[in-house]
This record gives C-alpha cells, sequence and structure tokens, in this order.
C-alpha cells in the first residue's frame, strides 16, 4: 500500500478504516510525503492522535513536520500525557517552547515537569491520566467521579486511594467498587498497602515490579508519598521489548542507537571501539597459540583440532552466560547462591567436556590413528568447558557487581577466556606428550 494515492477524503476513510492505527504506524515509514501530508488533512483529530500514539520516535517526527501547532494542540487533546512528553522530547527546541507557551497553565505545568525526568525513567514514561478518589468518599460519589473522568484516563480497573494530603495509602479494584454497597466509604473496600515506584527508579527495576506483582498499572509517587502519576502495563510492554533489544544488541557490542538508518559514520563511531577491543583479545589468544608454535611445527595435525576446542568452549560458555544475563535481568540470582551455581557449571562442564571430548576424540583418532591425540582432544575439552561454565558465570556476575549491565558485550570477553585458556589447555597438553605425537 506504500504507493498507493487516495483520491480525496472519503477514499482514505475506507482504507483506514480497514486497518488498526498500529497497522497505519507501522506503513509510515514507507509513505512518502505526500501520502502522509494526505493523511494529515484527511484524517480528525481523534483519529491522527491514535495514529500518532502508536508510532515510534521517526514516524512521529515525520507526521509532525505536516501539522501546523495549531492542530498538534488539538490532536495533544486526545493524547495520554506521557505520550506528548515523548514527542515533545524529540522536537526542536524552538518548537517546543512554542507550544508550550500556548498550552494551558495546568496542562502546561504537568507537561514541563514530566519532561525534567530522563527519558528511561519512571517519571518519564508516567502518565498523569488516572483515576485517585478520597479516602472519606461515598461509594456512590466515587461511581460518579468514574463517570465523569474515566473517559480521560488510561486504567480504570485500578484505582487509587488518597488522604486529604494527596498521599497515596491504598487501591480499590473497579469489580469490588462495583459490588459495594453504595452507601459505604471507600476506606471500607480498599487494598492498604499499594506497591509504588518513586520517578527516579529506572524503568527496568519497574517493568520487574510489574511483572512480579501481576500488576495493570503501578503509581509513581514523590518522597512525601503524594501520588505523581501512573505507569501503565501497555508501556511496561514497550519497556520489556525495550531492554531486550537492548540486551540482545550489547551482547554483540552493540549499541542500541544504532539502526539500519545510522549514517556511516555514526555506525563507524558506535562499532569500531568495540572491534579494536576484540582485536586486542585476537591478538592475546594469537599470543598464546605463538608461544606454543614450536610444538604446533612439529605436529601439523594439532593446528586442525585446538579450533574445534576453542570452539566448543565458547558455544558453552555462551550458554551459560544467557542464562545468567537473563536470570541477573530478573532479579533471580542472590549472592548466596552464586556459589551453588558455581559448582553445578563445574559438574555440568566435566559431563559436557566428557561426552563431547569422547566424540571428538574417537573421530580425531579416525582421522590420525593417534590415541594420545585423541586422550589430549579428550581431557582439552574437559578443561575448557568448565572454563566456559566458570567464565560464563563469573563475567556477568562481576559486571553486575559493578552496577553495570550485565550484558554489555559479555560475549567478548567469553570469548578471550574460552579461546586463550582453551589454546593454552589444549597446546600444554599436547607439549607434554608430544614424544608420543611424532
Amino acid at each position: 500500500m506504500n504507493d498507493r494515492n487516495w483520491k480525496d477524503q472519503k477514499e482514505f476513510q475506507a482504507y483506514f478504516d480497514q486497518l488498526h492505527p498500529v497497522d497505519i504506524a507501522s506503513e509510515l515509514e514507507d509513505w512518502p510525503d505526500e501520502q502522509i501530508d494526505a493523511m494529515c488533512s484527511y484524517l480528525n483529530d481523534e483519529d491522527l492522535a491514535s495514529v500518532l500514539d502508536q508510532s515510534d520516535d521517526d514516524e512521529r517526527m515525520e507526521v509532525v513536520k505536516h501539522v501546523h501547532d495549531d492542530r498538534l494542540l488539538s490532536l495533544f487533546q486526545w493524547m495520554p500525557k506521557d505520550e506528548i512528553v515523548d514527542l515533545m522530547g524529540n522536537l526542536p527546541m524552538d518548537r517546543k517552547k512554542r507550544l508550550l507557551n500556548r498550552m494551558k497553565h495546568d496542562e502546561q505545568t504537568i507537561i514541563r515537569q514530566l519532561l525534567q525526568y530522563p527519558e528511561e525513567s519512571a517519571g518519564g514514561i508516567m502518565t498523569t491520566d488516572y483515576i485517585a478518589l478520597r479516602l472519606d468518599l461515598k461509594i456512590s460519589d466515587a461511581l460518579q467521579t468514574i463517570r465523569d473522568i474515566g473517559p480521560k484516563t488510561e486504567v480504570i480497573e485500578t484505582l487509587y486511594v488518597i488522604n486529604a494530603k494527596r498521599e497515596l495509602i491504598g487501591t480499590v479494584d473497579l469489580r469490588k467498587l462495583l459490588a459495594a454497597n453504595k452507601e459505604a466509604y471507600i476506606s471500607s473496600i480498599m487494598e492498604a498497602d499499594a506497591i509504588y515506584v518513586y520517578p527516579e527508579m529506572d524503568q527496568e527495576e519497574v517493568a520487574k515490579l510489574v511483572a512480579k506483582y501481576d500488576l495493570k498499572a503501578i503509581p509513581v509517587v514523590n518522597a512525601n508519598k503524594a501520588i505523581l502519576g501512573i505507569i501503565t502495563v501497555d508501556d511496561i510492554i514497550d519497556v520489556i521489548i525495550d531492554e531486550y533489544d537492548e540486551d540482545l544488541l550489547q551482547m554483540a557490542g552493540v549499541s542500541k542507537e544504532e539502526s539500519i538508518d545510522t549514517t556511516l559514520l555514526e555506525s563507524i563511531q558506535m562499532r569500531l571501539p568495540w572491534l579494536l577491543i576484540n582485536l586486542a583479545t585476537a591478538f592475546l589468544a594469537s599470543f598464546i597459540v605463538k608461544i606454543f608454535q614450536t610444538t604446533i611445527e612439529q605436529v601439523v595435525a594439532l593446528s586442525a583440532v585446538m579450533t574445534i576446542v576453542s570452539g566448543m568452549g565458547g558455544n558453552a560458555g555462551t550458554q551459560t552466560m544467557s542464562i545468567l544475563v537473563r536470570d541477573l535481568s530478573h532479579g533471580d540470582i542472590k549472592a548466596k547462591r552464586v556459589w551453588q551455581v558455581l559448582f553445578k557449571e563445574i559438574a555440568l562442564g566435566i559431563i559436557d567436556g566428557s561426552s563431547t571430548g569422547l566424540v571428538t576424540a574417537i573421530i580425531v583418532y579416525v582421522m590420525y590413528h593417534n590415541v594420545f591425540l585423541s586422550l589430549i582432544v579428550f581431557l582439552a575439552m574437559i578443561g575448557n568447558l568448565v572454563v566456559a561454565g566458570i567464565f560464563g558465570l563469573l563475567i556477568p556476575v562481576t559486571i553486575s557487581k559493578l552496577h553495570a549491565d550485565p550484558a554489555i558485550a559479555s560475549s567478548i570477553f567469553l570469548t578471550t577466556a574460552t579461546d586463550v585458556l582453551g589454546f593454552f589447555i589444549f597446546l600444554g597438553l599436547a607439549t607434554l606428550f608430544l614424544s608420543h605425537l611424532m
């Protein structure tokens, strides 16, 4: 559909009605300017706001370029505050100031406050569209409040209870509220001890809490426990996806900021430092091989077999590291459990190393008819898989203890350990048994 031209508003509206706004948003990156301009002119404010709400930052900016300030302010009336803040944060400074100055005072205050929080913090992803009910409110009055402001909020399944100081003191489930005696008070049906976060908390930690307690939304409070806003589950899903993508990229030493649309210079700046680090580690492995150069020259078969040992170590270490990075991100690894896991990985390395080492030793014997070479391969495989298990555990745990993301280039350091120690174990054993290999 990206080459389609609509003759008039009626034709475009028919096309729009067939799709969900998120489907339109996903197509925008392939649309030329004239199609985006047509969409902006054909859609009413509510529909266009729904497309903006579902679009990524780049697509939003493309749409906003086709919308003048008056129209954009009208669109804001149909968008959640957190989405408005995300959009405003990517606008040029002069346009952002223009729009802020034209907003109503109350709305301007809220947006300015939200813009102050870091993008990846609880405050940066919260919305101020929520329902808070006074502790001393009757159920009948609470229901009327929901009728009045419910359509303007994102989540009404969970309602928040506050006292006269606007301090968060509990929550009420909508289903429970509907079934309650209308003459009773909110205090009689509320659940105390609400789970909440502070605006400075990292969004990843917020996502863990929401997942742990199976929440539909989580309130954000200030130091005085006054509610500032809420974070909804749809935003949490976005956070989980973003963090997963970030971890996946960082494990390979790639910046989360890079995409296929990144310029050549930016890609060089993001990738080259890690490649240089990788090059340095490769030279370290090469240095180990050079130490045993005499041994390799006398038994050429070693050069063909040693890469099998190092490669298997890298694969086994990646298995351990991947599990550790995941569990660390979920907060499932406690300090006292590290030793238990370490012993398990050592035992696993011995068992897996023995199994794969035996298969490799048999194949090597068939190829080279040397029982000592097969024995060396068997022992080296066990040794390197034990090394892989130890370093696959220790690297992400150590990075986590340094208060850094355990996914950051862990694979580079792991590959270094399995290559260097794998070559050292294999070639060291070969040197010891050299007389039996010639």
